[in-house]
């Protein structure tokens, strides 16, 4: 086995914490550069181990198929996160005698009484009263270790205090290197861009030979009709930008993610990503088959294999992820409108469901990542908008490119309201702020082909996953980022930022106030940097710069370029 790779075994109890803490795991591994793969119990079951029972000879049999694989992803020189309950003691010593010592046990000690409280599916206390039979923990066995390396108690520890007692000891074990040397003094590293969400691209293309059976199934499976917001989701599915998503969720997914901001494998996800359909429809759709999905113009783009198809809580979705159930907000008005079931499952993608309508600046982000690196930048800082660009986002993004090596200013061109500006006279926007005030080898203008979805801090977590995927790895972060109306504290988005430890973030988030032109000073600040009061800022209303662009007015150069401005006021003028 080489020497650099190994194997870290988490188990314990269901529900104890092994697919969170795994979760957090990988992304700290791979932010220090080392290959990581998870094998999750619940997705080995599905892909490998599918057809075994749960008698002890099956569930040994499971276990030896994991370790066989992650004895394998070791010797190549990865790392190899394992997350299974594992309950029987002998033949987790069988995987750890064939790691050769490259190995580290972590125990996740819960006792049951707390396990049963965390339970949202209520098992615990099923199994307590009788009512299922063969539970692990209640009247099946499991052999804790006596020997692990590392005993991490969830009942009494933050995620962050477990996971910091892991990471300390593989360093010790010289599995990875400290990340701080005795001395205080930071190790140099190899710079490289930030690992994706999950630490994999996905890809969902279907190319050559598969791709033409696949479209030549599509014509005779039952389909699905896209609208513009599920056609965009299968682009960004299909091109790694929701990695590590490789479809649209199934319930497991969707219900995590809906009430702890996570997928059911622990990784921080914070929007749910679903495929809705009308309840006859639903009737003709059967789990186990294949679904096409299809384009109004009747284009099919996507075969999905559908593994769960449910009926979800809407009222609940609202209220979580929007934070209202308010008809008025867009989000929510989406939500009740689509279909009454979800449908769930891997897609496979046989070609883009919308034209790229900026071609030339439509990258995907394996072509980021490869414009990135032949910049020589590591350091790449995001910055997500569906506005134009005034003095005040000019002056953040500013900032951040200070401590970056570039800025990716990254537009959203998919569905916004009927009232946002349109995508093409943004784009002049930022085309001609980019050609006239920005240094061209060090800022890039990309789009991003997502639908807006207006949830707030939920999704300014969301964006930031996606931007991690195109290789950013700092993420602009302003007032009331992905707002709309008065649904939303100004910086509550930082807030919910601020709850997620930064290993498993794996991009830093860039708070910033509410800047403005600083009469006080003369320059550009915000109310950190700039004394006065408000009669010292040159600050206006969205209402305020619209009476002015329809009147034909600019407005303060102190606040938006003139070039800016006049492009915005031609654009009413043609409207």
């Amino acid at each position: 086995m080489s020497q650099s790779g190994f194997v870290v075994w988490f188990t314990g109890l269901s529900g104890s914490g092994k697919s969170t803490l795994a979760a957090m795991l990988a992304a700290e591994i791979a932010r220090r550069g080392v290959h990581v793969e998870t094998l999750d119990g619940d997705e080995v079951r599905l892909h490998l181990s599918k057809g075994l029972s749960f008698s002890k000879e099956d569930r040994d049999t499971n276990i030896r198929r994991i370790g066989y694989v992650a004895k394998l992803i070791a010797r190549a020189g990865g790392c190899a996160i394992t997350a299974a309950i594992s309950p029987y003691r002998e033949v987790r010593d069988e995987q750890r005698r064939a790691a050769s010592g490259r190995f580290c046990e972590v125990y996740c000690a819960c006792p049951i009484d707390a396990l049963s409280e965390r339970d949202a599916k209520g098992l615990y206390k099923k199994a307590l009263a009788g009512e299922i039979k063969n539970f692990t923990g209640v009247d099946d066995p499991y052999e804790a270790p006596t020997k692990p390396e590392v005993v991490v108690e969830t009942d009494k520890e933050t995620k962050e205090q477990s996971l910091a007692k892991i990471v300390a000891k593989i360093e010790e074990l010289g599995f990875i290197r400290r990340t701080v040397e005795a001395g205080g003094k930071v190790q140099t590293a190899e710079r490289k861009l930030v690992a994706p969400h999950g630490g994999e691209l996905v890809d969902r293309w279907a190319r050559g030979a598969e791709k033409e059976k696949l479209a030549e199934r599509a014509k005779s499976l039952p389909f699905v009709t896209l609208d513009e917001r599920a056609a965009a989701d299968v682009e960004n599915i299909a091109v790694g930008a929701f990695s590590p998503l490789k479809g649209f969720m199934t319930s497991k997914d969707y219900l995590r993610v809906v009430r702890e901001m996570r997928l059911e494998n622990g990784l921080i996800w914070s929007v749910p990503i679903t495929l809705a359909v009308s309840t006859a429809q639903a009737e003709t759709i059967r789990v186990g088959a294949e679904l096409a999905l299809k384009m109004p113009d009747g284009r099919a783009v996507a075969v999905m294999e559908v593994t769960d198809k449910f009926v979800p809580d809407k009222e609940l979705e609202a209220r979580e992820v929007y934070r209202t159930t308010e008809d008025k907000h867009p989000g929510v008005a989406y939500l009740k409108a689509s279909g009454e079931v979800y449908v769930g499952g891997e897609i496979r993608v046989l070609e883009r469901p919308l034209a790229p309508e900026f071609p030339a600046y439509h990258r995907d982000p394996a072509k980021t990542r490869e414009l990135f690196e032949s910049r020589g930048w590591a350091s790449v800082v995001g910055f997500q908008t569906r506005n134009p660009i005034h003095r005040a986002h000019e002056y953040i993004t500013k900032c951040a490119l200070e401590i970056c090596d570039g800025l990716m200013i990254h537009p959203l061109v998919g569905a916004t309201k009927s009232d946002d500006i349109p995508a093409p006279v943004r784009m002049k926007c930022y085309e001609v702020l980019l050609e006239s005030y920005y240094p061209k080898d060090r800022a890039v203008l990309s789009v991003y082909p997502a639908a807006m979805r207006y949830g707030g801090p939920r999704e300014a977590i969301f964006h930031a996953m996606a931007r991690k995927n195109y290789g950013c790895s700092h993420f602009i972060v302003g007032r009331d980022h992905a707002g709309v109306g008065n649904y939303y504290g100004t910086y509550d988005a930082q807030k919910l930022f601020a709850q997620f430890a930064p290993s498993e973030l794996g991009i830093t988030p860039l708070n910033y106030e509410n800047a403005f032109y600083s009469t006080a000073v003369g320059t550009m600040g915000t109310a950190k940097t700039a004394p006065g009061d408000a009669s010292t800022q040159v600050s206006l209303s969205g209402t305020k710069v619209r009476d002015m662009l329809r009147a034909g007015q600019l407005p303060p150069p102190e606040f938006s370029r003139p070039e800016v401005a006049q492009i915005l006021i031609d654009s009413m003028k043609g409207s």
